[in-house]
């Protein structure tokens, strides 16, 4: 009964889909409409303060091309932003356009229903 628990375990650990979160709060816009975003995706956020943050660490508007570059070599994946309401629109133009050059095939902006 325990060897079944544990491949069990295993199994689930296996196929669980792990979405690196940004690792900073951001206060998202209000929207109307909302669609949902795929599980497998690039989570990259940009604070009040334009600090572009990719897994908690942060990475510049220049470090967002390689990041996506590298995590889309093998498999196509959406970039998601989110975008704090106070972030400046110079900085979020910016980051779509590196994220267009490091070849995602998809570009959302995450937002919050009311």
């Amino acid at each position: 009964m325990i060897d079944m628990v544990f491949i069990l375990l295993i199994f689930f650990i296996v196929t669980t889909v792990f979405v690196e979160e940004p690792g900073v709060d951001i206060e998202k816009p209000i929207t109307q409409t909302l669609l949902p975003l795929e599980k497998n995706s690039i989570l990259i956020a940009i604070t009040g303060n334009n600090r572009v943050v990719y897994g908690g660490q942060e990475v510049g508007v220049e470090g967002v091309r390689p990041i996506v570059r590298r995590l889309n070599a093998r498999d196509p994946m959406p970039v998601i932003l989110q975008v704090d309401r106070n972030s400046s629109a110079g900085v979020v133009i910016r980051v779509i356009g590196e994220a267009k050059l490091g070849r995602t095939n998809k570009i959302s902006i995450s937002s919050e229903m009311r």
